[in-house]
């Protein structure tokens, strides 16, 4: 068995790119810039990057307000047709690729309206975890650096994306039994964590149960909990001081440090989650709420659960 592959289970490997519109592409470019993306413009378009290669993140164009409006997924090549078609058999039918969209592959929309491409394309997802921690301590020697000195690793990749839905397992019949992502753990109905089938982050998506469909959340990794906090650091210096963290979650076991963007949603940085290699059959199981967030961390303000699309 290929240590990326799983041919006994049909479904996309990895998020392709993201679209969102957003009021303002100046207030976009000053905020994901400070976040450690590389932002680039194409026509009347952002795009964003990340240092690490020249894959295409996210798409953003101006509009009167923001809307997370499209997402893809990449597939195998040689499973495509096999799983556009398994998507129209669970009941969802193909619609026409919106205005300005790429064409390829097929597009769906999901129960709460979002549209969604599944295409072939290049696995972004990691393929094996190589995770790192900061220097321990040694006796008789200084361990941390000179803040002066202090160079923090700047996002690598987009790990997943939080969405939030009024139904979780409305959302999971698309995501689960169309798309062929797995369950890796939930809570009741209020939330659920999902991984792509060929090897992932704990989570490529997650759904969260609140008051309406919206973008919760984009992750990016950074290898360790200092670039969280040195990230943390770099984006209160530029004025984005509205955040939640550093602190560390259960599900997924990361490290945390969540900014929010110009429009209400938020941006996380984060550093170590469990990884699901394609060779493992993970068991989803279904955890008590007060072991489903975060293991510790500041308190949390009521915004980071507002509906940044009502």
């Amino acid at each position: 068995m290929s240590p990326s592959r799983r041919h006994d289970r049909l479904g996309v490997h990895s998020i392709g790119e993201f679209h969102m519109t957003v009021p303002s592409l100046a207030d976009a470019e000053r905020f994901y810039a400070a976040f450690g993306l590389r932002v680039g413009r194409d026509g009347s378009s952002l795009v964003l990057r990340t240092v690490a290669g020249e894959q295409v993140w996210g798409r953003l164009s101006e509009g009167p307000k923001k809307k997370f409006d499209r997402l893809s997924f990449h597939c195998f090549a040689d499973d495509a047709e096999r799983l556009h078609a398994h998507i129209e058999a669970q009941g969802f039918a193909p619609i026409a690729a919106p205005p300005g969209a790429d064409d390829s592959g097929r597009w769906f929309r999901d129960p709460d309206g979002l549209a969604v491409q599944v295409r072939p394309g290049p696995k972004t997802t990691i393929d094996a975890a190589a995770h790192q921690s900061p220097s321990l301590p040694v006796d008789g020697t200084r361990c941390a650096p000179y803040r002066s000195q202090v160079r923090a690793a700047l996002p690598q990749r987009l790990s997943h994306i939080a969405l939030m839905t009024p139904s979780v397992p409305a959302r999971m019949a698309f995501y689960v039994g169309a798309l062929g992502l797995r369950l890796s753990d939930r809570s009741g109905d209020g939330v659920a964590f999902l991984h792509a089938p060929h090897g992932s982050d704990h989570h490529l998506i997650a759904l969260a149960m609140g008051p309406g469909a919206a973008l919760h959340h984009l992750s990016w990794d950074v290898p360790t909990v200092e670039d969280v906090g040195s990230g943390m650091s770099r984006l209160q210096a530029a004025g984005y001081t509205t955040g939640w963290g550093v602190g560390r979650h259960v599900l997924g076991s990361n490290y945390f440090y969540y900014a929010q963007d110009p429009w209400g949603s938020w941006c996380e940085l984060s550093a170590t989650m469990d990884y699901i290699p394609a060779a493992v059959d993970w068991q989803g199981l279904d955890h008590a709420p007060e072991d489903s967030f975060y293991l510790w961390g500041p308190p949390i303000d009521p915004i980071f659960f507002a509906n940044s699309e009502a």
